[in-house]
């Protein structure tokens, strides 16, 4: 009974669906996957046909097996972009609502904090409310956002991104929205209203 109620519970962020569609785009046959994993072909059949479900200790050899990482293997939503991980500008940011803690990641995860799972921020371009100001001053330049900085309503973090490198700065309620970063190259803005989310500007 015990075991029958693990395999319900990996059987909910794991599909035979899955495997197959990840494995048929690498051009795999079940025997080969099989192979490369160390299980026979009769078990990835099972998988795949919903009869059996791997083993927890098989998640991390089947991700890699299929060149995928263990996040896109659970949720079944595979990274085009293969370079995703060395490119700073797909990063995505978290904010929890209980103690305001920021995480960046670089492509997707399941991130956790003050015990709830957080959503990835949905990025918006910056309107008229919400816009940055850049002013150059010596090596470095000043940022402002036009935006009250109350207790109730104010911008928590500013970052700016490039296709490697990231810059990111915590601002705090009843302080100045502004910062100094150093802009090299192209990229983008990226700034946090606890009340109206996250918004980009180009630079």
């Amino acid at each position: 009974m015990v075991l029958q109620r693990g395999v319900n519970e990996i059987d909910t962020y794991i599909t035979g669906k899955t495997i197959k569609t990840l494995r048929e785009e690498k051009a795999l046959t079940q025997a080969q996957l099989a192979e490369k994993i160390g299980v026979s072909s009769k078990a990835v059949s099972k998988w795949e046909t919903a009869k059996g479900l791997p083993d927890i200790t098989l998640i991390e050899p089947l991700a890699k097996a299929l060149s995928v990482s263990v996040t896109e293997l659970i949720s079944g939503d595979t990274v085009i972009n293969k370079n995703v991980s060395s490119n700073i500008l797909r990063s995505k940011f978290y904010v929890c609502p209980i103690c305001n803690n920021i995480i960046r990641t670089v492509g997707d995860a399941v991130i956790s904090c003050c015990g709830i799972t957080l959503p990835p921020l949905e990025d918006e371009e910056a309107d008229a409310e919400h816009r940055i100001t850049v002013e150059k001053v010596e090596d470095e330049h000043f940022i402002t956002v036009k935006h009250d900085m109350t207790k109730e309503h104010y911008i928590s973090f500013v970052a700016y991104l490039t296709s490697d490198r990231v810059q990111l700065v915590k601002l705090y309620p009843e302080g100045n929205a502004e910062t100094r970063l150093n802009l090299r190259g192209r990229g983008y803005l990226y700034f946090y209203c606890n009340k109206h989310g996250l918004m980009k500007q180009k630079v």
